[in-house]
């Protein structure tokens, strides 16, 4: 349930309409996680190509026929689910003393921020709903350019199912153009 004062709280805090935000650190909120959304034009490009090279690579070791398991496959729901990152809203206040919160997406190291540090943030809108995502971070008292690590669509496929995708396409161009000179 919420009390009055945290709802007057609540309507307090405002989201920085600016690219570049300054501000003094007031608090890191506890994390969660929150699902990155996979695109299905481009994961179903990516699995058939990379599906073409698999073809391949089965009809090889097929015939050499001293072939091992391929490694545990993910599945197409695995796949479309979408990596999961940390979202931290952290809580500034500007030169006014108003209070803005931003989010945080991905990692950071513990030490890097602090309560009453000053900031320079640079930020990207989201969602209306959502308040502006922290793309860096200039730390002013540190003097540190800080950058959230988190995952993205290429890490989440993994390097081997891209380079899988990426020859079974350069496969299909190469039948594809053969055929055209033929």
């Amino acid at each position: 349930m919420v009390t009055m004062d945290s709802d007057l709280e609540y309507k307090r805090i405002a989201r920085p309409t600016q690219r570049i935000f300054t501000g003094r650190v007031v608090r890191l909120m506890d994390g969660y996680t929150r699902e990155l959304k996979v695109g299905q034009p481009v994961l179903v490009a990516v699995v058939t190509a990379a599906g073409v090279m698999g073809l391949l690579l089965l009809a090889i070791r097929s015939l050499l026929s001293s072939a091992t398991g391929g490694g545990g496959r993910r599945s197409w729901k695995e796949l479309r689910k979408g990596p999961e990152f940390l979202v931290t809203p952290l809580r500034l206040r500007d030169r006014d003393n108003r209070l803005f919160e931003v989010e945080l997406h991905g990692h950071l190291a513990q030490s890097a921020l602090h309560p009453a540090d000053w900031v320079q943030i640079t930020l990207k809108p989201q969602d209306p709903d959502l308040p502006p995502r922290v793309e860096q971070i200039v730390n002013l008292t540190t003097g540190q350019l800080l950058r959230p690590r988190h995952a993205t669509l290429w890490s989440h496929l993994g390097p081997p199912l891209l380079l899988q995708a990426v020859l079974g396409a350069l496969i299909v161009l190469v039948v594809v153009a053969l055929l055209l000179l033929a």
